[in-house]
C-alpha cells in the first residue's frame, strides 16, 4: 500500500497538476474522471486537493467507492514519514470476524437495522454456530453482491460465475431446507457447522443476510428458483432423478425452477390446465401447456412442472421434471415491474416428450408435494420481505442523520420519527412471529407441519408483505426525490418500492392467504376438539 500526506494531495488541485481528492482516508486521482462525472467536472474541482468525504457521503452510496472509485485509487493517507516514496506494504490479513460471542454486538448497530439478537440482546433461538454463520455471510454478501446489485438489476441478469461462487461458499446447499443435503453437496455448511446440526435457523440466517442486499431480483436470480424448484425433487423424487439433478444444481453448474403458475391459474393450483398424456407404450408423457411468471425460467436447465395427468381437481395433478434440452420447450423473459434480475419467464410446452422416469413422486399425487413445498416457499418470502423492511428502516435512519431540511437534520423532525416509529414496530412484531413459527419447524414432525403451520405461515406472509409495502412507502417519502431515481443514495428504496408486488402476489396473493390462513386454522382447531 502506498501512503501520502495531506500536503502531497493538496498539491494536486488543477487539471494541469492532476486532481486528487481524499475520501475516508483514501486518495483518488480523478483527473481522468472529470469529464465523466455525472455532476460535471466543476464539482470535483471544488474539492480538489481536499478531503471530500462529507460531500461524497451526501450524494453517493459506498458501492461507488467499491466499483467506480477503485479504478482511481492511489493509496492511503499516512504520516509524513510514510510518503509516496515508501514501498507498498504487504497485503493486510483479513480482519477477524466480529460478534461471535454471546451478548457481543454485531453489525453497524443502527437501531433496529438488524434483529435484536445482533445487538447484544439475548435470544433462545441462536447459538455459537448461528453467530459465526451471520458473520461469514455478511462478509461474503458485502463483497460479492452488494456493490453490484444495481448493475445486475439494470442488466436484468446476474453473472454465471456468481452461482459457482455461492455454491463453493456453501450458500446453495443452505437454502433448500434442512437437513443439509450431504449426499449431493461438494462441501458442508458455511462456518464449519456440522451437517447434522444444520437447522431451520441456520437457513434463516443465510436467507436473511442475503436479503440485506436489498434486491429481490438478485436474490431470486441466485436462489429463488433453486429454493422452490429443487425441494420437490429432494423430498419426493426417485434416486434416479436426485442423482441426475440435485448435485449439479447445488454446485451452481445447473439451474432449476418451479413451474406452477399459468396464465389462467395462479393461486388456484387445483385447476391448472397444462396437460401430460401418456404415450400408448406407457414410456413417455406428452406435455402441452403454458406457464407464466416463472422465476429463473429464462436460464433454467430443469423445470419442476405441475401438470394434469388425471381427473379434474387436485387428484389429477402430477409433477414432472422437464429438461430444457427436450424438444418443444420454449422460454422468453418477461418485462415486469420488479425483480428484474430473476429471469422471470413465460414458458411454452409443445408436445414435449418426457420419460415416465421423470415423474416426481407418484402419478396424480403431485398436489400433496406442491402443498408440502408451499410452507417452505412462503416462509422464504416472509424472511426476505421482513429483511427488506429492515433495509428501509436502516437506510432511512442513516439518511435522516445526514440530510438537513429547514436548518436541522431529518431525524430531528418529529414527523420523521413518527414514520420511523411505525415502521419499526411493524418490523419487530413481524420478525418475532416469524422466529416463533420457524422454531415450530425445528420441533414439530413434518407431517404435522403441513397441517398445523399452513394457516399461520399464510397469515405471516400477508403480515410481512404488507409491512414491506408500508415501509417502502414511508421510506420513499423520507428519501423524497432520491427514491424516485434509479441508482444513487435511494437505490435500495426505489428498487424495493417497485418490488413490493412481487412479494404480495407470488406464493399466494394476500387475499387468498388471508382466507386460507383463517379456514385452515379453524379446521385444525376443530380437529383438535375446539369448542366453536
Amino acid at each position: 500500500m502506498t501512503f501520502y500526506t495531506t500536503e502531497e494531495v493538496a498539491s494536486h488541485r488543477t487539471e494541469k497538476e492532476g486532481v486528487w481528492i481524499i475520501v475516508h482516508g483514501k486518495v483518488y486521482d480523478v483527473t481522468n474522471f472529470l469529464s465523466e462525472h455525472p455532476g460535471g467536472k466543476k464539482i470535483l474541482l471544488k474539492v480538489a486537493g481536499q478531503d471530500a468525504s462529507k460531500q461524497f457521503d451526501q450524494f453517493h452510496n459506498k458501492s461507488v467507492l467499491d466499483k467506480i472509485a477503485s479504478k482511481f485509487y492511489k493509496g492511503d493517507i499516512g504520516s509524513g514519514k510514510e510518503s509516496s516514496a515508501a514501498p507498498a506494504s504487504k497485503k493486510q490479513d483479513a480482519e477477524p470476524l466480529a460478534g461471535l460471542e454471546e451478548g457481543e454486538s454485531f453489525g453497524e448497530m443502527v437501531p433496529f437495522g438488524d434483529p435484536n439478537w445482533y445487538q447484544d440482546m439475548a435470544s433462545p433461538y441462536y447459538k455459537a454456530s448461528h453467530r459465526r454463520l451471520r458473520a461469514e455471510m455478511r462478509n461474503w454478501v458485502e463483497e460479492h453482491i452488494m456493490p453490484y446489485c444495481h448493475e445486475w438489476d439494470e442488466a436484468k441478469k446476474i453473472p454465471r460465475e456468481l452461482f459457482i461462487k455461492a455454491a463453493e461458499f456453501g450458500i446453495l446447499g443452505g437454502v433448500c431446507g434442512s437437513p443439509w443435503p450431504t449426499k449431493y453437496t461438494e462441501r458442508g455448511p458455511i462456518a464449519g457447522i456440522p451437517a447434522e446440526e444444520f437447522d431451520s435457523f441456520h437457513e434463516f440466517v443465510v436467507c436473511d443476510e442475503l436479503s440485506r442486499c436489498g434486491s429481490g431480483g438478485v436474490l431470486w436470480g441466485l436462489v429463488g428458483g433453486l429454493a422452490i424448484g429443487l425441494p420437490p425433487v429432494l423430498h419426493f423424487g426417485s434416486d434416479y432423478l436426485k442423482d441426475k439433478v440435485v448435485k449439479e444444481c447445488l454446485a451452481g453448474r445447473k439451474n432449476i425452477c418451479l413451474a406452477i403458475t399459468e396464465p389462467a391459474a395462479g393461486s388456484d393450483v387445483a385447476n391448472l390446465t397444462t396437460i401430460a398424456k401418456k404415450t400408448p407404450d406407457g414410456k413417455h408423457y406428452i406435455l402441452n401447456g403454458e406457464k407464466k411468471w416463472i422465476t429463473n425460467g429464462t436460464f433454467a436447465d430443469y423445470f419442476t412442472v405441475a401438470c394434469r395427468t388425471g381427473e379434474p381437481g387436485m387428484n389429477g395433478v402430477s409433477l414432472l421434471l422437464v429438461e430444457r434440452s427436450m424438444p418443444g420447450v420454449t422460454t422468453r423473459q418477461m418485462p415486469c415491474m420488479g425483480v428484474w434480475a430473476s429471469g422471470t419467464s413465460y414458458i411454452t410446452f409443445e408436445d414435449v416428450k418426457v420419460p415416465v422416469e421423470n415423474i416426481i413422486g407418484k402419478e396424480n399425487k403431485g398436489f400433496k408435494a406442491i402443498m408440502y413445498n408451499f410452507n417452505h416457499e412462503r416462509m422464504g418470502i416472509c424472511i426476505q420481505a421482513t429483511r427488506f423492511s429492515r433495509v428501509c428502516v436502516e437506510d432511512c435512519i442513516k439518511y435522516a442523520h445526514k440530510r438537513k431540511t429547514f436548518g436541522k437534520k431529518l431525524i430531528d423532525h418529529p414527523v420523521i420519527r413518527l414514520k420511523l416509529g411505525h415502521m419499526i414496530r411493524m418490523v419487530e412484531a413481524t420478525h418475532a412471529w416469524m422466529e416463533n413459527l420457524i422454531y415450530q419447524t425445528t420441533t414439530m414432525p413434518a407431517d404435522m407441519q403441513m397441517l398445523k403451520l399452513g394457516g399461520p405461515i399464510a397469515l405471516l406472509k400477508v403480515q410481512s408483505t404488507q409491512t414491506m409495502e408500508y415501509c417502502a412507502r414511508e421510506a420513499a417519502q423520507i428519501f423524497g426525490g432520491l427514491s424516485y431515481t434509479r441508482g444513487g443514495q435511494g437505490e435500495r428504496i426505489e428498487r424495493l418500492y417497485r418490488e413490493v408486488r412481487a412479494y404480495a402476489i407470488p406464493g399466494g396473493s394476500e387475499e387468498i392467504m388471508i382466507d386460507l390462513g383463517v379456514r385452515q386454522s379453524v379446521k385444525v382447531a376443530q380437529l383438535g376438539g375446539a369448542r366453536l
